[in-house]
C-alpha cells in the first residue's frame, strides 16, 4: 500500500509545488511577511486563500462513501490533474507585472517548503492502509487548500539562517565602505522621486566623477549591501545610496550601515501612509537622513514643500535649499514645457545671472531633481558647463513619465509607483500634448486613511485633462470614478475593466489620428482584482 500511496501522490505534489510558487510570489511583494504585512494582504483577500473551497467540501463528501482503493486512487489522481490544468490555465492568462524573483533567500525558501511539503507524505506513507486511505488524501487536500499559509512555516523555519545570512553581508559591506577612505557617500529619500532623483543626480556627476548609484529601486538594507559588496571598487569616487521606508527608524537603520556625509531629500508625502500612521512620523523618518549627516555634511532640502520648510533640524550641518515658487539658494525660473523636453534657468544665489539648462525630461518634478543633483554638483567642483552638459545628457528613467512610441500612439509611461503629486503633474504633462488625451490608471494606494480623498481628487484632476479614461479595476477605482461624476465627466467616456491587458485593445477603438496616453500606476500583484 505505501509504494501504490506515494505513486498516487506524484501528481499532487507537482500542484502544491506549483501553487506554493505562487504564495511565496505573494510573500515577497508583501516583503516577507515583515512587520506581517503578508498576514495583513491575506486577511484583506481571504477569496484567495479559500479559493475552490467549495469543491474541497464535495471532495470531502464524496471521498467518504468511496470504498473501493483503486477508485478512491483514480478519483483523487483526476482532482489533482483538474487542479493542476486549472492553476497553469490561470498562470497562463494571469497579468502579473512584477514575476517571483528567484533571489538566493527564494532558492533557501524553496528548499525549506519542498521538505515541508514532502513530510506528510513520507509520515502517512509509514502508516497508510485500506481503512485510512481516505483521511490521508484528505489531509493532503488541506495542507493543499491552506498553502497560503502553509507557506509560514518555511519561512519560521529559515528566520535563524536568514538573520545570519544579513549579519554577514552586513559587516562585510560596513567593513568595505569604512576601508575606501575617500568615498564620498549621498543619501537620497522622500516620499516620492527617489529613484528618479537618483538617477538623474548620477548622470550629471559621471560628467567629472565615477560614480556607482544602487541599481533599479535598491533601497533597503539588504539592496544596499548587495551594491557595497558587489559593485562598489576602488574606482569608485561617488556612492549614491537610495534609501526608502516605510516605518520609523527605517533611514537612520540605512544611515548606520553607509553613513553618508551628503543628503537629497526629495518630497515628503502621504505615500506609506497607511504604515507609517501620519504625515507626521513620514517626516520625521525622512529627517532622519539628515539628522545623520556629520558637522561637515551637506543636506539638500525643497523649500516649495511645507513639510521641508517648517521642520526643525536636529543638526548643524550644512543646508542648501532648491526651489522654484519660493527664492533658494539654487532656484529654477522660466520653466518651459513641451512635447520634446524641458527648458529652464538656473539662478544661484548671490549671482543674478541666469544659467540656461535644457533637458528631455518632462514635468516639474524632474526640474526639481536636476536642481538637487546640480546644487550638490556645484558643492563637489563641477563647473556650470559640465552640470549643463549633464543635465542634458539625462536619460528619462523607465516608467517616470518616459514618453514612448507604441506603434501609432504616444505613450507617457509613469506606471511605477503614482503619488498625488506626481499624479498631477503627470496629467499636467498630458495636458500639454497636442492630439487626444487618454488616461489608464488603477489608481493610488498605500496612502492609509487619505487613499479615498486622495483618489477622489485625482478623478476631478482627470475630469480636466483627458479626452477619454480607463479605469482598472472596479472596486478599487470607486473614489476615482466618484470625483469624475462630480465634475460632470460625460460618463460615456469611462470605461471601465478588471485587466489590464484589456486596455490596449479599447485604446486602439478610442483613439484619434494623434493621441497621447497616460499610463499612471501599475499596481503589483497583490492588489490584482481578477482571478
Amino acid at each position: 500500500m505505501t509504494k501504490e500511496f506515494i505513486i498516487s501522490t506524484i501528481i499532487y505534489f507537482v500542484y502544491v509545488f506549483l501553487k506554493s510558487e505562487d504564495s511565496m510570489h505573494m510573500l515577497q511583494q508583501n516583503k516577507y511577511n515583515r512587520k506581517k504585512t503578508y498576514l495583513k494582504w491575506l486577511n484583506k483577500n481571504k477569496e484567495k486563500l479559500f479559493k475552490d473551497y467549495s469543491i474541497f467540501f464535495i471532495i470531502l463528501f464524496v471521498f467518504i462513501f468511496i470504498n473501493n482503493i483503486l477508485l478512491l486512487i483514480l478519483i483523487f489522481n483526476f482532482i489533482c490533474i483538474l487542479l493542476l490544468m486549472n492553476l497553469v490555465f490561470e498562470r497562463k492568462k494571469s497579468q502579473n507585472k512584477l514575476p517571483l524573483k528567484y533571489t538566493a533567500r527564494v532558492k533557501r525558501l524553496t528548499f525549506t517548503n519542498t521538505l515541508i511539503l514532502l513530510l506528510p507524505i513520507l509520515i502517512m506513507s509509514f502508516f497508510v492502509n485500506e481503512l485510512n486511505l481516505v483521511y490521508c488524501y484528505l489531509l493532503l487536500g488541506l495542507f493543499a487548500y491552506f498553502n497560503k499559509l502553509y507557506i509560514l512555516i518555511a519561512l519560521l523555519i529559515n528566520t535563524p539562517v536568514e538573520s545570519l545570512v544579513g549579519l554577514y553581508f552586513k559587516k562585510k559591506a560596513i567593513h568595505k565602505i569604512k576601508s575606501m577612505k575617500s568615498l564620498k557617500v549621498i543619501g537620497i529619500t522622500g516620499s516620492y522621486g527617489k529613484t528618479s532623483s537618483k538617477n538623474i543626480l548620477n548622470d550629471i556627476l559621471n560628467i567629472k566623477y565615477n560614480s556607482l548609484p544602487t541599481p533599479k529601486n535598491f533601497n533597503t538594507p539588504f539592496g544596499l549591501m548587495i551594491t557595497i559588496n558587489n559593485y562598489l571598487d576602488k574606482f569608485t569616487d561617488i556612492f549614491i545610496a537610495e534609501m526608502g521606508a516605510c516605518q520609523e527608524g527605517d533611514i537612520k537603520e540605512l544611515c548606520d550601515l553607509v553613513h553618508p556625509k551628503y543628503a537629497i531629500i526629495t518630497k515628503i508625502g502621504v505615500a506609506h501612509l497607511a504604515t507609517f500612521g501620519s504625515r507626521e512620523n513620514i517626516q520625521k523618518t525622512k529627517f532622519e537622513l539628515i539628522e545623520s549627516l556629520p558637522k561637515d555634511g551637506i543636506g539638500i532640502l525643497n523649500k516649495d514643500d511645507e513639510w521641508q520648510k517648517n521642520y526643525k533640524i536636529k543638526n548643524n550641518c550644512q543646508i542648501k535649499w532648491i526651489g522654484i515658487d519660493n527664492d533658494a539658494d539654487v532656484r529654477a525660473k522660466n520653466i518651459s514645457l513641451s512635447p520634446k523636453g524641458t527648458s529652464f534657468d538656473i539662478y544661484f544665489k548671490g549671482d543674478d545671472k541666469p544659467y540656461k539648462f535644457e533637458t528631455k525630461l518632462l514635468g516639474y518634478a524632474n526640474v526639481y531633481n536636476i536642481l538637487a543633483a546640480v546644487a550638490l554638483g556645484k558643492q563637489f567642483g563641477m563647473t556650470i558647463e559640465q552640470l549643463k552638459a549633464g543635465v542634458a545628457k539625462v536619460k528619462p528613467v523607465e516608467h517616470r513619465l518616459e514618453l514612448k512610441r507604441n506603434g501609432d500612439l504616444n505613450i507617457i509611461d509613469d506606471a511605477y509607483n503614482s503619488n498625488p503629486t506626481g499624479a498631477k503633474m503627470a496629467l499636467d504633462v498630458l495636458k500639454m500634448m497636442p492630439g487626444k488625451h487618454i488616461v489608464v490608471t488603477p489608481g493610488m494606494i498605500e496612502l492609509g486613511a487619505e487613499e479615498y480623498q486622495k483618489n477622489k481628487e485625482f478623478g476631478a484632476q482627470i475630469s480636466e485633462s483627458a479626452d477619454e479614461v480607463i479605469l482598472v479595476g472596479a472596486e478599487k477605482t470607486k473614489p476615482i470614478l466618484e470625483g469624475l461624476k462630480e465634475k460632470g465627466y460625460p460618463e460615456k467616456k469611462i470605461h471601465i475593466i478588471n485587466d489590464v491587458l484589456k486596455a490596449f485593445p479599447l485604446i486602439q477603438k478610442i483613439k484619434d489620428k494623434e493621441t497621447y496616453v497616460l499610463l499612471e500606476n501599475d499596481l503589483p500583484d497583490i492588489f490584482n482584482e481578477k482571478e
